[in-house]
């Protein structure tokens, strides 16, 4: 608009008398400018909006939280769950999934769906070794991306240079090149250098630089950076929701005993279970300023009340679960790890220190 209205000013001064047609035209020009001012601003007004409705209805959503009846907290947190893996589903590309699971819980509003069906399409036509609709993604968002130092258009540009001398087609790719490779940092220096080296060279080289620019993995790695973009464009964690809280209650029960051997782990406990024991291997183990020491039998604390008690092959259970197997075998105990068999009288009371 500002380049207009310059324009205007410039018709008016530069000639002491400017004709109609002149005028007409810089002024055409600055109200098509206007127009498209116009049209923007709507634009993104109605999309100020619709986020402040999304907004208003997450918020409402959490502020159930607060007044739920014992009868229907079940149901909220089956919601937060859906929504937690809705969430985890479409960022890790299973939109059907995520929809149907979205559709049949009812919470379309509460999650990101729109977001990840249009970066949908853009991935999908990666996979298809089409740039054309992420170059438009990364033009519609320019400004935000060259804010956020993003290299993503460069190795679009880059790739279809690869992708024009795998075809034969390397007249065209210098041309490309030209067109394309300027304004670089040193970085970017660096990498055209290598692809320019690709001139040289078919796509069935078996030399390691060059080797794995022709490689197809390249489609999949510009797609998980379109993903990574696309989150940090609109302010969203790496990791979803789901996983982070995952992670955190994995950390909140891991002790080193989870670790042991197969015989010493607890049936009852989460991390002992064989998938999420290697989810948990390199998060920190939970804080206990005070050990608890639970019965491996019936899962009860070990304390005054149920005192410890060891058998004569060192194995330690509660004295209750002991007197329970007792009971019902004419005062002998069969150890649940060995198999051994003994009286309950030969079991030692354990004091810990």
């Amino acid at each position: 608009v500002q380049q207009a209205s310059s324009e205007v000013e410039e018709c008016l001064q530069d000639q002491k008398s400017p004709s109609v047609q002149q005028v007409s035209l810089a002024l055409d020009n600055m109200v098509e400018k206007l127009c498209f001012l116009k049209r923007k601003a709507e634009e993104s007004i109605n999309e100020e909006l619709e986020a402040a409705k999304v907004l208003k209805r997450r918020v409402e959503h959490l502020k159930e939280a607060e007044c739920l009846q014992p009868h229907t907290r079940p149901l909220w947190q089956k919601k937060r769950l859906d929504r937690m893996l809705v969430d985890y589903f479409l960022r890790s590309g299973y939109y059907d999934t995520a929809l149907k699971l979205a559709q049949h819980s009812d919470i379309q509003d509460l999650t990101n769906i729109d977001l990840f069906l249009t970066s949908r399409e853009v991935e999908e036509s990666l996979l298809r070794r089409e740039t054309a609709p992420c170059l438009a993604w990364c033009y519609d968002n320019k400004s935000k991306l060259r804010k956020n130092k993003s290299s993503l258009e460069f190795k679009l540009r880059q790739q279809e240079f690869i992708e024009l001398v795998r075809q034969d087609k390397r007249l065209e790719a210098v041309r490309h090149a030209r067109r394309y490779f300027v304004n670089l940092v040193d970085d970017q220096l660096y990498e055209v250098q290598r692809v320019m080296g690709l001139l040289a060279y078919s796509a069935n080289t078996t030399l390691p630089p060059y080797k794995e620019l022709y490689n197809d993995s390249r489609w999949h790695e510009l797609v998980e950076q379109f993903r990574q973009e696309n989150f940090k464009l609109h302010q969203l964690n790496h990791s979803s929701v789901f996983t982070i809280t995952l992670q955190a209650g994995l950390s909140a029960l891991k002790t080193p005993h989870c670790y042991r051997e197969e015989g010493n782990k607890n049936a009852d406990c989460p991390v002992c279970t064989s998938n999420l024991n290697k989810l948990g291997q390199r998060l920190p183990y939970a804080h206990c300023a005070n050990s608890k020491l639970i019965c491996s039998i019936s899962g009860l604390p070990l304390n005054e009340n149920n005192p410890p008690m060891a058998l004569p092959n060192g194995q330690v259970y509660g004295y209750n679960s002991l007197s329970d197997i007792a009971r019902l075998n004419d005062g002998r105990v069969v150890c649940p790890r060995t198999k051994e068999i003994f009286h309950l009288d030969d079991a030692e009371k354990v004091f810990v220190m």
